[in-house]
């Protein structure tokens, strides 16, 4: 396996985790503040992370999860 020659497929999948991730949240009629307080998160990092514009730590996306009530694999992919 060959590492990508740039960060592109990064910051394709930090979009599609936002996606994912506001999706479930939607899907459940759950709000973003909703979202961020049972996380245990700030609203401004949950709001980057759903324009992909975060790189949030495998705590934050357990976290996530757990609140969302999906395994952490249909999140990330």
């Amino acid at each position: 396996m060959h590492p990508p020659d740039d960060d592109a497929w990064l910051y394709d999948h930090s979009r599609v985790l936002g996606d994912r991730i506001r999706t479930a949240r939607h899907q459940q009629r759950i709000t973003q503040e909703r979202l961020y307080l049972a996380a245990g998160i700030s609203r401004d990092v949950l709001q980057r992370i759903e324009a992909g514009q975060h790189n949030p730590t495998l705590f934050t996306l357990l976290r996530i999860a757990r609140v969302l009530d999906v395994p952490l694999r249909d999140l990330v992919g």
